[in-house]
């Protein structure tokens, strides 16, 4: 999704430098091992690998530090939320029950492990036909809008279903840099202002 491939370098200290594009920086357990080969670690394993990725990368000077975590409220979770202070956790859902599901248990875990839940993300939204504009809503209409009610939590925004965003994502050129005056970018943008303007102050 941003074009970046390969092992990244070490500093004389022994941390390994993030691999950087479009001004951000990013670490992956994908730029250490082969990128055919499947990640089945469950326990030490896991809690070792987000130790290495937190603590063993030389981060410099962030901004904000986001950490995409998989479904669930697994190892993952539980290790990221244990080891380091989170300022907010946002959830992403598609509107279907099935994953609502997924998405209330990891509300629920954050919220038992104290860390701030943002609010939620709907994600694939609505899909428009690129010739008649007619909008359907594939996965639902408003399934994670009722789950923030439920929870009393807010909405951050939706992102519409469209094959702009995932041929950009493909070709490792963000909606947001290869089209950002287009409606998609628009809406990332809108949620990322959303969870900065949710965020506590940091201290001077």
């Amino acid at each position: 999704m941003m074009n970046l491939k390969g092992n990244p370098e070490l500093t004389p200290k022994n941390l390994m430098r993030p691999l950087k594009n479009y001004g951000i920086a990013c670490m992956s357990m994908g730029f250490l091992i082969e990128e055919t080969a499947p990640v089945v670690w469950r326990g030490l394993m896991v809690m070792s690998a987000v130790e290495k990725l937190l603590r063993q990368v030389d981060w410099g000077q962030l901004d904000y530090l986001v950490i995409d975590m998989p479904p669930g409220t697994g190892d993952v979770q539980l290790s990221v939320s244990q080891n380091i202070p989170i300022a907010g956790a946002v959830i992403i859902s598609t509107p279907q029950d099935v994953a609502l599901l997924d998405a209330r248990k990891g509300a629920e875990m954050f919220r038992k492990v104290h860390v701030p839940v943002l609010g939620l993300v709907q994600n694939m939204s609505v899909f428009q036909c690129p010739k008649c504009k007619h909008e359907t809503h594939i996965f639902g209409a408003d399934g994670v809008r009722d789950l923030a009610k439920t929870l009393g939590l807010d909405i951050l925004g939706d992102i519409p279903l469209h094959v702009n965003i995932r041929e950009t994502c493909d070709s490792g050129q963000p909606v947001v840099v290869s089209q950002p005056q287009s409606d998609a970018a628009k809406a990332y943008l809108k949620i990322a202002k959303e969870i900065v303007r949710r965020l506590p102050v940091p201290p001077a």
